[in-house]
């Protein structure tokens, strides 16, 4: 007979948002095992399992520290509350808590400062819109408040809800009737119960005893502070909102840029620091989902997205909201685990915006066998394309804008752009394949230049620092021969040195905040570099913090509004890096919104 031999969850912690799927181990009538779901809808040898999920709600009310989930919190701080910041933000489970995490604790108290104007009105925050409405963690009643009154989580219909069980004080509400469960934010501060029965399909009576297991305590997602975007261009207003909540202006667009740490490398030996349930993909990629929907952009270029991912979660859920996407995986040459789980780069836009013209795509290692067939001697090809052969690629897309160009002479003029999204993941010591793919990538974008007047952005992550020979390419478009890094060439392919450049005007997004004077820019200056004029970083881990990622646009054809605001060490907390609870990646996103330029006629 069908029988159950283990159940356990894959998480320490349960999250609000965060699917829940224990494990099974079943036994078959034939003795053998397995871990295959078995419904009621496909019965075997006359069986099926029934699941359930309940809440365990005391009467005596739960909050759980802000700082460390796992704990109750066991005082408030008031000036959240006066502040009007989200109150589960402001628990601590002791007074050494509270004081040690004062310093990231204080950015909440000036952000909530900052945020109101002149007016006296709160002003709007990208990203903050968002969790205040889709997170669920300002949800303030830590209490056992009743379920409501049906419920839809999982695949099950809706039914009500049922009471079950009243005892010592305690509570039993029945939550789900289905193998995945997702918390809730009236489940915060309760711990949950997952219980599992065979039951005959004839007579739908359970056999045997129900297996169980509970849950620690549900604790809410937690929420990065809110980014702002700071407008960089002069002009008082950033835009308006519109019927969606995003800013946007006639004109403008808004691109996004984000590395978003493919689960393959997220390993908990690499990033030891982050707690287990916070480095699991069910938790992050609902993390990362809620922070890239949050900022609204219109176009997303995200870097490191494993193609399973990318087909199952990233498409279908950005779909919903309005995003068309395109992908190009990486090639496989040099990888070798499953070709469902190797990344690559996706590109969304917004289908009111933007319609989609053409598609390119880049792929370094044919590039490569197309160099070594010409350029290398027969007794190094072999060789050669082991040190160029590293699978990455890129993705260029041809956009046409939706909407109009404020201003423009010619209002009936199609409006192009293209948008290139890469990913060039080199190892550090091989500085030549590095430089090699970023002037390839540009001389391909050259090509379209040439047959088109088309504005350009260049996103991703370029795995280079500031000063380097690649970003020099990039934004100098040369590089200096007397550059270090043109020293590491065993295959001469950069050499003449003369001939890394290229013609397009390229322009670091990121630069007005170096330059700009104004309220907001001398906050954002600090957190930049002046003499590279890039940020002090875009990439934060226990072993390296720099800047590795990217907005590169044509400064002839557009301008940069505004950008979205940089992170600093104090935003992140103390004695930690990222990937964190609260950011999910170990790249920060970069966004800046732009107006295309009108152009004088020729």
């Amino acid at each position: 007979m069908l029988s159950v031999l283990r159940v356990h969850l894959p998480s320490d912690i349960p999250i609000v948002g965060c699917e829940l799927t224990p494990y099974l181990l079943l036994r078959r009538p034939d003795k053998t095992v397995t871990t295959d779901d078995v419904p009621e809808s496909a019965p075997l040898d006359g069986h099926f399992l029934r699941y359930k999920w309940y809440r365990i709600q005391s009467d005596r009310k739960v909050a759980v520290c802000s700082v460390h989930p796992s704990e109750q919190a066991t005082l408030q701080c008031l000036g959240c509350v006066k502040a009007k910041i989200p109150v589960a933000k402001s628990y601590h489970c002791s007074p050494k808590c509270f004081s040690d995490a004062w310093q990231h604790h204080r950015v909440l108290h000036d952000h909530a400062a900052s945020s109101v104007n002149e007016n006296g009105n709160e002003e709007e925050e990208i990203f903050g819109r968002f969790n205040s409405t889709g997170s669920g963690i300002v949800n303030a009643t830590l209490t056992g408040s009743a379920s409501s009154a049906s419920l839809t989580n999982g695949s099950t219909s809706l039914y009500p809800a049922a009471v079950t069980q009243r005892s010592g004080g305690e509570t039993w509400f029945e939550v789900g009737r289905s193998k995945t469960y997702t918390p809730s934010a009236d489940d915060i501060g309760h711990v949950l119960k997952f219980e599992c029965v065979v039951v005959d399909m004839e007579t739908k009576l359970p056999i045997g005893h129900p297996n169980t297991i509970l849950t620690s305590r549900v604790i809410p997602a937690p929420s990065p502070i809110p980014r702002r975007l700071i407008p960089v261009s002069g002009t008082d207003m950033m835009g308006q909102l519109d019927s969606d909540g995003r800013i946007s202006s006639s004109g403008t667009f808004t691109v996004l840029s984000y590395n978003i740490l493919s689960d393959t490398y997220a390993s908990s030996e690499l990033y030891s620091y982050c707690p287990s349930w916070a480095l699991s993909w069910p938790y992050r990629r609902q993390n990362l989902l809620r922070e890239i929907v949050g900022y609204r952009a219109d176009i997303v270029c995200l870097q490191e997205v494993q193609n399973d991912h990318f087909e199952e979660f990233f498409a279908p859920e950005l779909d919903k909201h309005g995003y068309q996407a395109l992908y190009k995986r990486k090639t496989n040459e040099v990888y070798g685990g499953n070709i469902h789980t190797i990344d690559g780069c996706a590109t969304f836009f917004r289908r009111d915006r933007f319609s989609h013209v053409k598609k390119y795509e880049v792929e370094f290692n044919k590039a490569a066998q197309s160099l070594t067939e010409v350029a290398v001697q027969t007794t190094q090809k072999k060789a050669a394309l082991n040190r160029l052969v590293k699978d990455n690629v890129a993705l260029i897309v041809v956009l046409e804008a939706k909407f109009s160009n404020q201003g423009a002479d010619n209002p009936g003029k199609r409006q192009l752009l293209c948008v290139a999204n890469t990913h060039v993941n080199v190892p550090p010591e091989l500085k030549d394949v590095k430089i090699w793919q970023v002037h390839t990538l540009l001389k391909g974008l050259e090509k379209i230049a040439a047959s088109a007047d088309i504005p350009m952005l260049v996103c991703g992550d370029f795995n280079s620092v500031p000063g380097s020979a690649p970003h020099s390419l990039l934004a100098m478009g040369k590089v200096d021969p007397l550059h270090p890094e043109l020293l590491v060439d065993p295959l001469a392919i950069l050499r003449p040195h003369s001939k890394l450049t290229h013609q397009l005007p390229l322009v670091s997004a990121y630069s007005p905040f170096a330059r700009g004077v104004g309220l907001g820019l001398e906050h954002q200056r600090r957190k930049m570099d002046v003499t590279t004029n890039e940020p002090l970083f875009t990439n934060c881990t226990r072993d390296f913090i720099g800047t590795l990622d990217y907005i590169f646009y044509t400064a002839d054809s557009l301008t940069v509004e505004a950008l979205l605001e940089l992170l600093d060490e104090d935003s992140l907390r103390k004695d930690t890096a990222l990937p964190s609870p609260e950011w999910s990646s170990d790249h920060i996103a970069l966004l800046a919104e732009f107006r295309f330029q009108t152009r004088p006629r020729r």
